[in-house]
């Protein structure tokens, strides 16, 4: 029988943060009000346990807040509720979300006594100015100094970065990448801003002052980013932020969907296949595409978006499954 690998996510929401971030609104992120307690935690491990899941290979998760700038007692204690966990090989670790100016070596010493195994920075941008615009209240240096530091300690680095954000271009974005990926991080998140109620965002956005990205507009910036992550061998873990939650209940605007890593992937089979046909000089006709069997949806792109796109250029495809065909792959 197969498992699948589980993860147990809980939400710290506006604990420890010394900034409130023009486009942070925590609450409404997680979905949660309530602050989190060590029963809780253990709860929450328990109940994931009970289920049919493989959870070895998983990892028990603090997300939400600024987890390494909370008050010490209380970080120990839902520290001290996981890493029973993770010492009988129940998960692997603990993986913990955190601001880059919030990491030094006596808080590193502490996560790595128990048993934190993963950090992921809240980095967003590397533009100075699109930092402070957004009033993150850190630098990009602080980003490539706390990223030295995790990696000097042992632990596994995560990096998350946002598109869109106030005072931010494509462009800028696409230098943030190159930027983060130059750090050699274990794993990446993208997430384009989205427009939440009760966050300076909202304000700018109601009087005109900060136009959002379009979800075609995200895509086209996310699909490209995704590439760029794939090509240096860092997995992006997560592009576009969970549905569930409230975030539907407190959306404004702003490039949201459900299903927006399918969009971004299918956005990328589609430049591949125009790629190919244009290298092989086929202006239109009948067409036989070849792709790996796990990625025929995204090739064929949400209501046959892709299928559709290609017919209006005036091509008639056939899908065909080949097994050797790796992510990104195709054969026209």
């Amino acid at each position: 029988m197969s498992f699948k690998h589980i993860n147990v996510a809980l939400f710290v929401p506006d604990e420890g943060c010394p900034h409130r971030c023009s486009f942070c609104n925590q609450k409404t992120i997680s979905g949660s009000v309530k602050k989190l307690s060590e029963k809780d935690v253990c709860e929450a491990v328990e109940t994931a346990l009970k289920g049919k899941f493989e959870s070895k290979d998983g990892e028990i998760a603090f997300f939400g807040g600024s987890f390494t700038a909370i008050e010490r007692t209380y970080m120990v204690s839902l520290l001290s509720a996981a890493r029973p966990y993770v010492e009988k090989g129940c998960f692997k670790g603990i993986r913990i979300s955190t601001r880059p100016d919030c990491i030094d070596g006596e808080v590193l010493r502490l996560l790595k006594e128990y048993g934190v195994t993963s950090i992921e920075l809240g980095c967003q941008s590397m533009s100075d100015k699109v930092l402070a615009l957004n009033e993150r209240g850190h630098s990009s240096r602080d980003i490539i100094n706390s990223a030295k530091l995790i990696k000097g300690f042992g632990f596994e680095l995560g990096v998350q970065m946002m598109t869109g954000l106030f005072g931010d271009t494509d462009e800028q974005a696409l230098e943030t990448a190159q930027k983060l990926i130059a750090l050699n991080p274990d794993t990446a998140r993208i997430y384009p801003t989205i427009v939440l109620e009760n966050t300076k965002l909202a304000s700018l956005f109601k009087k005109g002052e900060y136009k959002p990205q379009s979800l075609k507009e995200a895509v086209s910036l996310c699909s490209k980013l995704l590439m760029l992550f794939y090509k240096a061998d860092i997995p992006v873990i997560r592009l576009g932020l969970h549905s569930g939650g409230n975030v539907e209940e407190g959306y404004i605007a702003g490039a949201y969907h459900p299903a927006f890593r399918e969009l971004c992937e299918s956005a990328i089979y589609y430049e591949k296949v125009i790629c190919a046909l244009n290298e092989k000089k086929i202006q239109s006709g009948e067409i036989e595409i070849a792709v790996g069997s796990k990625y025929v949806s995204q090739l064929v792109g949400q209501g046959k978006s892709n299928i559709k796109a290609l017919a209006q250029k005036g091509y008639k495809v056939k899908i065909i499954q080949k097994e050797n065909l790796g992510r990104y792959q195709i054969l026209i």
